[in-house]
């Protein structure tokens, strides 16, 4: 079985990162018996200066993209359709505003640091659950504890984790690493550290990209 490691740069307030996981996650499925894949997740903010309240989404999103109302809920629609397809509930009418995610960063470093791949991997399930189908707020501490311990991680040293603000240092450096090679939107998945892929890609476009890697190897 061929092993294959997955750096997925995102961010927990980026939909098109929920809809790429959720198609991701199938293509491995299809190729579960061919390939051996552990994924690692990279942090990467879309709006690093978003203060602690956040903002109205309609609005951020109106003045980021110089969207109208109108082109914002066409959007919107449109992505939710597109979890549907790979099986990620969006609830559009829940998620009012955007939020900073540098703290859902730093757990998810600790997860994948002082627990393992596969808890860093159900934390950022539940983060962009709690975003996306919940409503919630990514920032609350009691959020991103929550979400911790429904990953079956320490909920106590999460709280921890939060409060001292342990490994904002090497988060922010990871961030500054991913900018550095080119890495300016998101989701972008690397293979292998070698093979790269960007967007809310089809089911498809994942399992073939695993397949010739497999192939290659």
């Amino acid at each position: 079985m061929t092993p294959i490691k997955i750096d997925f740069v995102s961010d927990i307030a980026c939909p098109w990162c929920a809809v790429g996981l959720s198609a991701l996650e199938q293509a491995i499925e299809r190729v579960k018996d061919e390939v051996s894949v552990e994924i690692h997740f990279q942090p990467f903010e879309l709006n690093p200066k978003m203060p602690e309240e956040g903002e109205d989404i309609v609005e951020h999103l109106m003045n980021k993209y110089r969207l109208t109302p109108e082109q914002v809920e066409q959007n919107q629609q449109h992505i939710a359709q597109r979890g549907a397809d790979v099986g990620f509930e969006f609830n559009m009418d829940g998620r009012k505003r955007t939020y900073n995610t540098f703290n859902a960063h730093r757990l998810l470093h600790w997860a994948g640091e002082e627990a393992d791949a596969q808890a860093q991997h159900r934390l950022k399930r539940h983060l962009l659950q709690a975003y996306f189908t919940e409503g919630k707020n990514p920032s609350d501490s009691l959020v991103l504890i929550e979400a911790a311990r429904r990953s079956g991680l320490d909920a106590e040293r999460a709280a921890e984790v939060l409060q001292k603000n342990e490994f904002a240092d090497v988060v922010r450096e990871r961030e500054q690493h991913f900018l550095s090679q080119g890495i300016h939107s998101v989701p972008s998945v690397i293979f292998n550290q070698q093979f790269l892929l960007q967007g809310g890609q089809p089911v498809d476009t994942f399992e073939r990209a695993l397949r010739q890697l497999a192939q290659e190897s």
